[in-house]
């Protein structure tokens, strides 16, 4: 299974990205994926997260400016992103793992199978 991102890039702040990341399989009946950041010396956060069963969940930090969608046909994640700040600039990875999101310890999580390469995305104030 191949994960590939793309759409990132460097904008001025408040303006508007779409990440896709585009799956070469999904070997799994159920699944989630979820989109990951990190930053030079933090540690990496997921931002938002999907599964084949519909539901949806975001990081605080990025909830209405962030959405996240996914094509099932055409195996393809995306993110669209408003209102982008220099907070935001990060690398962004898709990750896709077997089963549906599951609740525990206050977050959604998702049992990681697969991992993209990133997409880097710089905003500038």
């Amino acid at each position: 299974v191949k994960l590939v991102e793309s759409g990132g890039g460097s904008v001025q702040s408040g303006d508007s990205l779409r990440l896709s990341c585009v799956a070469s399989e999904i070997p799994f009946s159920s699944y989630c994926m979820v989109w990951f950041r990190q930053s030079p010396g933090k540690e990496r956060e997921g931002i938002a997260a999907i599964d084949s069963d519909g539901v949806i969940s975001y990081r605080d930090s990025v909830g209405g400016r962030f959405n996240i969608s996914l094509d099932r046909t055409d195996k393809t994640l995306f993110l669209e992103m408003k209102s982008l700040q220099p907070e935001d600039t990060a690398r962004y990875t898709c990750t896709l793992g077997s089963g549906v999101l599951y609740f525990e310890d206050g977050l959604y999580r998702c049992k990681f199978r697969y991992l993209g390469q990133g997409t880097q995305i710089t905003v500038s104030s």
